[in-house]
């Protein structure tokens, strides 16, 4: 038996199912549909397209199989280019959405049968063209009919739009450009695991991953491949605006660029890189660990990590020509993202509230790289890490069409404005309430760093919190030396 076109991945799937159909007793299934030749009934060939596109993995016309028996009796090439010319212009013109179709002729037992793959689509239900969706049909029993209102139901339940993660971000490549392209080595070690020694083993897999999509025979990195593995961002033309930028001034304004730095890696495979530079280039401020003295970064790790991920992730796509930004001044850092905050977001409620992204895909595989969480706590633990630094509250600004978010380097109470005072307090309140504590009097000196006597003070500022509307009492019968507060909205 020789198989032409082997490099196309659906055709062993298509053979396997060849086999099953012709054995033990010959029967169609809903898979596969066996044809003489092509029928003039154009009516008739639209239905069964359309049920195999809204079939789970698509479906295969086989043509050069007799019905009943299933006896090989094979085709001709003026047949192919009739069969191949009149399926494509019905499956662009007569479907919607349209269908895109894939052929190849094989030579199975000594008889030459052209097999025609319908993918599944996405977008369903897959109905005819300027009609109703009720206008659908599946396979069912291995025969075409119509869907019921019921089943046109269960199609649109099991359908989504293309995510932007899903989309093609190249032309038509070789196994050999794919590997070449993408940094799989740093993939596999963040996610501690050997990549498949088999080649196709390790393309499939990369198919199962969403780095690539199979085509044919050839592949197509996605735009999640290139954002997330990239050798090179700026060698994919629809990526290279969205590599990260790390900009630095000298004073507290724009007016003066001490360098720019432009990320050309992909966002994971870069990640621990953007890191390393960061930490070197940042202020740093010496401290004394087990008897040793150490330079520090003035701006805590964890919350450069949190901050760069949210960026990263939570960015919109659609915003051309921009990409994430860092920007370095003398007293702060800002990281902003194209894209405003989701509808569903509220500035103040930002801090431990659940996850929502506009990049499902991005957030669930840097989960899974291990540079983010999805469970919601990341601004916490930002929050947490500026508090331990002493340094002003977290500052979310949303912007037109982006979003930012600044630390600022590390002051004591003395030198914060009565804003940022109020902002911390309020921030301090949320975390506790998130630890399952309360903001006291204790907990808000141990916040800001300073002594009993400064009581007085903290009163004062939590008095003033509660008066805009930031905080409130949790029992306002207790006496105001134990007085606990929670966020204003618990």
């Amino acid at each position: 038996m020789t198989y032409n076109n082997m490099a196309k991945h659906w055709i062993s799937q298509a053979i396997s199912w060849l086999n099953t159909t012709r054995e033990p007793i010959p029967h169609e299934i809903n898979e596969m549909d066996w044809k003489v030749s092509l029928s003039d009934n154009k009516d008739r060939l639209v239905e069964h397209l359309i049920a195999f596109a809204n079939n789970p993995n698509g479906g295969y016309f086989v043509f050069g199989v007799a019905n009943a028996e299933a006896k090989l009796v094979g085709i001709v090439q003026e047949e192919v280019e009739d069969i191949i010319a009149r399926l494509t212009n019905l499956g662009r013109d007569a479907i919607e959405p349209p269908l895109i179709l894939d052929h190849a002729i094989v030579e199975y037992e000594r008889v030459n049968l052209l097999f025609v793959f319908i993918c599944e689509q996405a977008n369903k239900p897959v109905h005819r063209r300027g009609k109703s969706i009720e206008e659908a049909w599946i396979r069912s029993g291995g025969t075409t009919r119509k869907a019921s209102r019921a089943e046109v139901g269960a199609l649109m339940l099991n359908s989504h739009a293309p995510r932007w993660e899903e989309l093609r971000a190249t032309s038509l490549m070789s196994a050999d450009e794919v590997l070449e392209g993408l940094d799989l080595g740093t993939i596999a070690k963040l996610l501690q695991r050997p990549l498949p020694d088999d080649r196709r083993e390790l393309m499939r897999w990369l198919a199962d991953e969403n780095i690539i999509v199979l085509d044919g025979n050839g592949y197509y990195i996605t735009n999640f491949g290139g954002v997330a593995a990239a050798r090179e961002l700026e060698k994919f033309d629809t990526l290279s605006r969205k590599r990260i930028r790390v900009i630095r001034y000298r004073g507290s304004n724009k007016v003066d660029t001490t360098d720019e730095l432009v990320g050309h890696k992909g966002y994971a495979v870069g990640f621990e890189g953007l890191i390393g530079y960061l930490k070197r280039v940042l202020p740093h401020s010496e401290v004394i660990q087990q008897s040793l003295r150490e330079q520090v970064s003035v701006y805590p790790e964890i919350a450069l990590r949190e901050l760069i991920a949210n960026a990263l992730i939570h960015q919109d796509f659609g915003v051309t020509g921009a990409g994430p930004t860092i920007e370095i001044f003398d007293d702060r850092i800002t990281f902003t993202n194209p894209g405003s905050l989701l509808p569903s977001k509220r500035l103040d409620r930002l801090i431990g509230t659940s996850p929502e992204s506009r990049n499902e895909l991005l957030a669930s595989k840097f989960r899974m790289y291990r540079i983010c969480e999805e469970r919601g706590t990341g601004f916490q633990k930002v929050v947490s890490a500026v508090e331990l630094f002493g340094m002003p509250p977290v500052v979310f600004t949303p912007l037109e069409n982006a979003f930012q978010v600044t630390l600022y380097a590390p002051r004591n109470f003395a030198e914060m404005s009565q804003n940022e005072r109020i902002e911390a307090c309020y921030q301090h309140a949320v975390l506790q309430y998130y630890s399952s504590h309360t903001l006291t009097n204790t907990t808000l000196r141990a916040r800001f760093k300073v002594s009993e006597r400064q009581r007085n003070q903290i009163t004062n500022l939590i008095a003033e919190a509660v008066d805009a509307g930031r905080i409130k009492r949790k029992d306002t019968t207790s006496g105001n030396k134990f007085a606990e507060y929670l966020p204003y909205w618990v």
